[in-house]
């Protein structure tokens, strides 16, 4: 089965409070997109990839930011949407005839790990839907709008999701489509497939597999990288 990962990367990056979009960020003297594509790459699991980028950087991204890197599994740079769900459905959209398998990552995650995609993968591949996602470490509280605490949840049953995500072809399509039809809007994709009652798969992921949106995170992420080499591009 064909697998196509579709790397969303046309957020405007304004929590991180810079001109330059945060995808593009250096970090160890590589931009986010890149050092996300380039494990991608590595991953011999994955056949192709789709990079979803602001409708203006498509020249740019192909002809500036991606082509010192070598990176072979590159497909196609498709302009984005407003939101992100509006983007990953761009690249669903461009997705070729022979692609059975979707595997979406976010573009600023750039710590997953070979292992992480392919157990993503396979998972989905058996049971259709898969993400990857952490336990809760902290006690988690349900608080009304008034500032009133509810409930204590219990925090044995609470992941925190991340990227990846996989999903079978005609599961992640039908889930976009319906979202379109019914004015939905999810914060990530299995919530798409979950409102059409499709189960999805769990796999424990890393609490170092961290989504970079902010400065401070920026500063965590230099961290990371310092204190774990990861023989990038």
């Amino acid at each position: 089965m064909r697998t196509v990962a579709i790397v969303p990367a046309a957020g405007s990056g304004n929590r991180m409070g810079r001109e330059l979009s945060k995808q593009y960020l250096s970090l160890g003297g590589m931009p986010l997109l890149v050092l996300t594509l380039s494990v991608f790459e590595k991953c011999p699991l994955v056949d192709a990839l789709l990079v979803v980028v602001p409708p203006g950087d498509v020249e740019a991204v192909r002809t500036e930011v991606l082509p010192p890197w070598n990176l072979k599994k590159v497909a196609a740079i498709v302009p984005g949407g407003k939101e992100r769900q509006d983007s990953v459905r761009s690249g669903i959209e461009a997705l070729d005839r022979e692609a059975g398998l979707v595997i979406i990552h976010d573009a600023v995650r750039p710590f997953v790990t070979v292992e992480l995609i392919e157990k993503c993968i396979r998972a989905a591949a058996e049971e259709g839907a898969a993400t990857v996602g952490v336990p809760v470490k902290d006690t988690v509280k349900e608080v009304a709008a008034d500032g009133r605490v509810m409930r204590t949840c219990d925090r044995n049953l609470l992941w925190l999701t991340q990227t990846p995500q996989a999903f079978r072809r005609d599961i992640i399509e039908n889930a976009h489509r319906a979202a379109v039809r019914d004015g939905y809007r999810g914060t990530d994709d299995t919530s798409l497939v979950e409102r059409l009652g499709i189960a999805v798969r769990m796999i424990r992921g890393d609490y170092g597999n961290i989504k970079i949106t902010t400065p401070e995170d920026l500063v965590i992420a230099e961290a990371l990288l310092a204190r774990q080499p990861r023989g990038l591009l």
